[in-house]
């Protein structure tokens, strides 16, 4: 655990502005959908455990920021993940912090859109974002996921879709949403 915490303190340090800064100055390809603010890494551990993670699992996470939750992932579980980020500091933040946690055999981070991007690979897919870009990204979830994939949300409902599950995080007490693909009828 005490490597875990460590690689959090370095992705806190690294996107609180020490590699921002010396990374140049490359925007976004289109301005961001939502700001980046960091999921506290109690409330990463419940969303994990309430996916259901295991070592077989490919977690996504849509607008990853500095890449805490994939990376948790695969130090905690052992699995395979992807961040898409469309803003390419916190790529380059997320591939730095990936490289410290010694994960980089695990984790990938692309610089994109994740409204185009390809997650069809996903069995579960982890969201922070907002209740507007969660109800934009309904229709590519249900068309692109695969019967069983997970979705978790943090704090935020995907429009009107019933969550299977909502449950508390411990730490600051806002609501986790788990919503699982069905079978194609």
């Amino acid at each position: 655990m005490n490597a875990i915490v460590s690689v959090l303190a370095c992705a806190a340090a690294l996107s609180g502005g020490v590699l921002l800064q010396q990374t140049p100055a490359r925007p976004p390809a289109r301005t961001p959908d939502i700001f980046f603010a960091p999921t506290w890494e109690p409330v990463a551990y419940d969303m994990l455990k309430l996916a259901g993670v295991t070592r077989d699992d490919v977690v996504y996470d849509l607008g990853s920021g500095d890449g805490r939750l994939v990376i948790l992932a695969a130090q905690k579980y052992g699995c395979r993940g992807v961040g898409i980020e469309i803003d390419p500091r916190l790529v380059d933040v997320s591939r730095q912090v990936a490289r410290d946690a010694q994960v980089t055999d695990k984790v990938t981070f692309v610089e994109g859109d994740l409204f185009t991007a390809d997650i069809s690979q996903a069995t579960v897919v982890l969201l922070y974002l907002s209740p507007s870009v969660n109800s934009a990204l309904e229709p590519k979830l249900r068309r692109e996921l695969r019967p069983g994939t997970r979705i978790v949300s943090h704090q935020f409902r995907i429009g009107r879709w019933p969550p299977d599950r909502v449950v508390r995080a411990q730490d600051d007490g806002t609501d986790l949403f788990l919503w699982t693909i069905p079978k194609k009828r």
